[in-house]
């Protein structure tokens, strides 16, 4: 699995400023998955972050720098994109991505355990 150690060690040390929640990271998605209370919430793939977050939101993050549309079976996954590092290098936009994803975890669907 390839993945940024350092956009990783940016996520984890972000992710373990929050209270009340519970951070497992897990490889998935080719890259390193951080699912936060039982759910996938922001990976980090190669050096890109892919994000989980409201579907209502995709006009307004459509239009953020580095973002990416994520593309499965021809159709775009609405909910989930890529960040290219341009996109979150500056702290405050590090910061924006990392929040839509938190709000949006407790109303996400968690996946069905195997």
């Amino acid at each position: 699995m390839a993945y940024n150690n350092e956009t990783v060690n940016r996520v984890r040390e972000r992710l373990a400023m929050e209270e009340n929640i519970e951070v497992e990271e897990k490889e998935m998605f080719s890259g390193l998955a951080f699912l936060v209370n039982g759910k996938m919430c922001i990976n980090i793939s190669h050096d890109n972050l892919m994000c989980r977050y409201n579907a209502e939101l995709e006009d307004e993050v459509s239009t953020k720098n580095g973002f990416l549309p994520m593309i499965m079976k021809g159709k775009q996954l609405k909910g989930y994109c890529y960040v290219e590092p341009i996109g979150f290098q500056n702290p405050d936009d590090f910061e924006y991505w990392i929040k839509i994803c938190l709000d949006y975890n407790p109303t996400a669907k968690a996946s069905k355990k195997k």
